[in-house]
C-alpha cells in the first residue's frame, strides 16, 4: 500500500516515460510513499549537457548516446555535465569523457581498492514488507540501473541469493555487514539475528575467509531484550550491535518503545555488559525524519535527533558509538533542496551538524558517522550540499 491517492497518482507521469537514462539521475521519482519534487531547472540543465556530450563525443568514438552513456567516458561525461552546473565539485575533467583509454584507466586504478559495505540488507523468507518490492521496480523504471527491469522484479529480489548476487558478484565489494531492522511485530523484522548469524556463517564457510560480518540488532524496552543481548553475545558472537532509538522504524505508528542512548537506567547496563564480553561498537540509526514525518509521528521526534549522543559517548570513553546516516534528517520524505536552503541561511544541516559538533562540545572522540544513505541521497541531486556534509563531518 502506498501514500498517494488515486488523484495524486493520476497526476504523475510514468517514470520510464518521463526519465532520461543518464549514468547518474538527473530527476526525481516516485515510489508511490511520496510525491516526487519536480525536475528543477538545474537538473534540466544537466540532462541536456550530458545529452549535448554523449552526442558529440559518442559520435567521435563511433557509439550512439545510448552506448556511450554505458562507457566510463559516459560517466564522466555526467559528472562534467554536473561541474559545469553545479561547480567544481567533483574530481573529473574532460578528458576523461573525450578519451576512452583515460577513464579506462582511471577505473582500472581504482579497481582493487578494499570496499567494504557496513550497512546491507536483504528480507527473510516469509516477509510482509513488499513495499520495498515497488521501489526496486522505481529504480528499474527511471533507468538509474538498466539491469532492474521492472517488470522482472519480485520479492524473490530482495532475499538472500540475489543479495549474494548483487554484493559479491556484481560489486567490487570485499566485505559486506549483514544488517537489519527490528519492528514491534516479529514477523516484521527484515532478519533475525540468527538469520544473519546463519548467513554470516555460511559465506564465511565457503569463502575460506572472513567476506562477511554480521550485526545483533537490540531493542531497549521490549519484553525479554536483555535476554536476546545475553544470548547474541554468548551463541551469535555478532561483530557489534546495532539499534533503533526510534524502535519500530519499520511501522513508526505502532512504535512502543523508543528509547534515548544516555538513559542511565535501561541502556547503560547493556553498555556494562558489551565491555565486559569484548564488544565496543553500538551502531544506531538516527534521522532520516524529515519534517513530513514528524508530522505524522511528532512524539519520535526526540528519539531521532543526537541529543542523546554526548552525555552517553562522555559516560562511557570505551565504547564506540556509530551513527549511521549521521543523523541527517532530510532523506525518507524530506528532499535535499530542504537542507541546502537550511546550510545557506545557516551555515548548519539538521541534524548532521549536532553531530559534529559533539566531539568539541563534550570532549570525546569515540563517536562517528556513516555514509551511505547521506552520500547517496544529497550527491546527484545538490552535490554542494553533499560537499556541505562532508566538509561538515571531516
Amino acid at each position: 500500500m502506498g501514500f498517494l491517492t488515486d488523484d495524486e497518482i493520476a497526476a504523475l507521469r510514468p517514470a520510464q516515460e518521463a526519465m532520461f537514462r543518464s549514468p547518474i539521475p538527473t530527476q526525481v521519482v516516485s515510489s508511490d510513499e511520496f510525491a516526487p519534487v519536480p525536475q528543477t531547472a538545474q537538473q534540466r540543465e544537466v540532462e541536456a549537457r550530458i545529452i549535448a556530450m554523449a552526442d558529440e563525443l559518442g559520435g567521435h568514438q563511433g557509439l550512439d548516446r545510448r552506448r556511450f552513456l554505458t562507457t566510463a567516458s559516459g560517466m564522466a561525461a555526467a559528472f562534467v555535465a554536473m561541474n559545469d552546473v553545479y561547480g567544481p565539485v567533483f574530481g573529473v575533467n574532460r578528458a576523461e569523457a573525450a578519451e576512452p583509454d583515460r577513464a579506462a584507466a582511471r577505473a582500472a586504478g581504482l579497481r582493487d581498492q578494499f570496499i567494504m559495505d557496513v550497512h546491507t540488507h536483504y528480507l527473510r523468507e516469509d516477509t510482509r514488507l513488499m513495499g520495498f518490492v515497488e521501489m526496486r521496480k522505481a529504480v528499474g523504471r527511471a533507468g538509474w540501473n538498466p539491469a532492474l527491469n521492472p517488470q522482472e522484479q519480485s520479492i524473490e529480489s530482495l532475499m538472500y541469493a540475489n543479495w549474494f548476487k548483487e554484493v559479491f558478484l556484481d560489486s567490487d565489494t570485499k566485505v559486506a555487514l549483514i544488517s537489519g531492522a527490528p519492528s514491534d511485530l516479529p514477523q516484521d523484522w527484515f532478519l533475525t539475528n540468527e538469520m544473519k548469524f546463519n548467513a554470516r556463517r555460511r559465506i564465511n564457510e565457503a569463502a575460506g575467509t572472513r567476506r562477511a560480518m554480521s550485526h545483533a540488532i537490540f531493542t531497549p524496552g521490549q519484553p525479554g531484550w536483555m535476554e536476546q543481548v545475553e544470548r547474541a553475545i554468548e551463541e551469535l558472537k555478532p561483530d557489534s550491535f546495532k539499534g533503533y532509538t526510534i524502535g519500530d522504524n519499520t511501522n513508526k505508528n505502532l512504535a512502543q518503545w523508543p528509547w534515548r542512548l544516555d538513559d542511565e537506567k535501561l541502556l547503560y547496563p547493556f553498555y556494562e555488559r558489551l565491555l565486559k564480553a569484548g564488544h565496543d561498537i553500538v551502531c544506531v540509526h538516527k534521522g532520516l525524519f524529515p519534517p513530513s514525518i514528524e508530522a505524522r509521528f511528532p512524539h519520535l521526534r526526540p528519539y531521532a535527533t543526537v541529543d542523546d549522543v554526548g552525555k552517553a559517548a562522555k559516560d562511557w570513553p570505551r565504547m564506540r558509538f556509530v551513527i549511521y546516516h549521521s543523523a541527517y534528517r532530510f532523506a525518507g520524505g524530506g528532499t535535499a533542496e530542504q537542507g541546502l536552503e537550511q546550510f545557506d541561511r545557516t551555515g548548519r544541516v539538521e541534524w548532521t551538524s549536532d553531530l559534529a559538533d559533539i566531539p568539541a562540545k563534550y570532549g570525546v572522540s569515540n563517536v562517528y558517522g556513516d555514509l551511505g544513505q547521506i552520500f547517496a541521497q544529497t550527491t546527484v541531486v545538490q552535490p554542494r550540499l553533499a560537499a556541505a556534509l562532508m566538509g561538515t563531518l571531516v
